[in-house]
């Protein structure tokens, strides 16, 4: 028979089914033995009888180990006692490949865990979210391809620092030396008075000394910029783009979401409200009559501000017109008030965890240069990137999607290391 996906199997709900898979759970006596098998679609319970395969075959079915691979055949039928409804009675098996002991059990530590990251993947926890991750990538891919934007690839490997000095992974280079991207942006810029709407999707490298449950020293940000954006159109821009692909992920992985203890029909409903957008200023007014947390203008949010301000909101939300002197060196002074930036964040309910950054773009190459020098750069290692504004210079605006930031949002992890399948880490490089 031709095999097929558990996923349809449980679809077939009854007949004769050829499997293929590993043993999830497996238990048993002297004359049966029950394999929870599992696929990258989902698991169904296997009974092995020893009347049935003879004994032979069964003594083999007795050794079977947690991550034994296996070819069977059966016939499907309804069973309300099994994990997913249905079980399978085998009627012959073969081994594909044999299993030590499993290191993987109940109750490890996150270490542990981590060690073996190459192995707990193949947990059903980490491949929801593996594929919730997936889908949501994609989808961003089909959204950027309905807006006609235009994918635009940038180095890895770049000669200056863009989002500060001091968090730069510093790569030799030849006999020079070169960094690993903190961000597409400064390309993207280049690349928008050529193709006016372009994205990407790419990998992202910080060195900041963090330990917390929200930082990666390598992650997947995902970027766009647009010619002709002003800092409205940009950050609302960043508000469909989310709603659109959380609403993909919630059409075609609803059941992953469930598994990972996540309401598909609350985050659905989430994405049908407005989400609002208010000023750095409101913000610290609001944390300072509601939470009695006071911030003096000047400082970016922390942790402890994110979070007390994402306690009076059930949506994400986004914060414009961050203080100058805590911004990039790119980010243009309003006009109408000189100590803000034409800047914003996306900030997510309940967790407070920034999920999306971007802003309009300057135009004043000096105003960049003097913000440079402030923050000790040269401000001739970028007159490449200021000569976009030398020749025919236009008003554009971008931002940065933190994939590993969202995912951990939507599916309710506790840790972003989660979020993406190896992750790298001020501690952890391996494996």
């Amino acid at each position: 028979m031709r095999f097929i996906s558990i996923k349809e199997a449980l679809e077939k709900k009854s007949g004769k089914v050829s499997l293929r898979g590993w043993v999830h759970r497996e238990r048993g006596s002297s004359k049966f033995k029950f394999v929870v098998l599992r696929d990258s679609t989902n698991i169904i319970q296997c009974i092995i009888k020893k009347d049935k395969v003879g004994e032979e075959l069964f003594d083999i079915a007795d050794k079977l180990q947690v991550e034994t691979s296996l070819e069977l055949h059966g016939t499907l039928k309804e069973d309300e006692r099994a994990p997913t409804g249905y079980e399978v009675e085998v009627n012959q098996f073969e081994v594909i490949g044999e299993s030590d002991k499993f290191p993987i059990g109940a109750d490890q530590s996150r270490e542990f865990l981590d060690d073996n990251r190459h192995l707990w993947l193949r947990s059903r926890k980490m491949t929801a979210i593996m594929k919730i991750r997936s889908t949501f990538v994609q989808a961003r891919e089909e959204f950027f391809k309905s807006e006609k934007f235009i994918r635009f690839d940038a180095p890895i490997l770049q000669p200056t620092q863009s989002e500060g000095g001091s968090t730069v992974f510093e790569v030799k280079y030849y006999k020079a030396k070169s960094y690993l991207a903190q961000t597409w942006q400064l390309y993207g810029e280049a690349g928008v008075f050529a193709l006016e709407k372009i994205y990407n999707f790419g990998p992202t490298f910080r060195a900041e000394k963090s330990k917390t449950t929200r930082h990666l020293s390598e992650f997947w940000m995902a970027e766009m910029e647009a010619a002709w954006f002003d800092l409205k159109d940009v950050s609302e821009f960043a508000k469909k783009e989310l709603k659109y692909c959380i609403q993909q992920v919630i059409k075609e992985r609803s059941e992953d979401l469930i598994l990972l203890g996540q309401d598909p029909k609350k985050l659905l409903a989430m994405t049908k409200k407005e989400w609002p957008t208010i000023k750095y200023r409101e913000v610290l007014d609001i944390i300072k009559k509601k939470d009695n947390i006071s911030v003096k203008f000047g400082k970016d949010l922390r942790t402890e501000e994110e979070k007390a301000i994402m306690q009076h909101y059930d949506t994400p939300l986004i914060v414009t017109h961050y203080p100058v002197e805590a911004m990039g060196f790119y980010k243009p002074r309003d006009s109408e008030v000189s100590d803000e930036a034409l800047c914003f964040d996306m900030l997510a309910p309940g967790t407070g965890v920034e999920i999306v950054g971007g802003s309009q773009r300057s135009l004043d190459v000096k105003d960049m240069e003097d913000r440079l020098k402030a923050d000790g750069e040269d401000p001739k290692d970028y007159e490449w990137y200021f000569d976009s504004r030398k020749y025919g210079s236009v008003p554009h605006s971008g931002y940065g999607v933190g994939t590993e930031r969202v995912i951990a949002w939507i599916c309710g992890l506790d840790n972003i290391k989660d979020a993406i399948p190896f992750p790298r880490t001020m501690g952890r490089y391996t494996p």
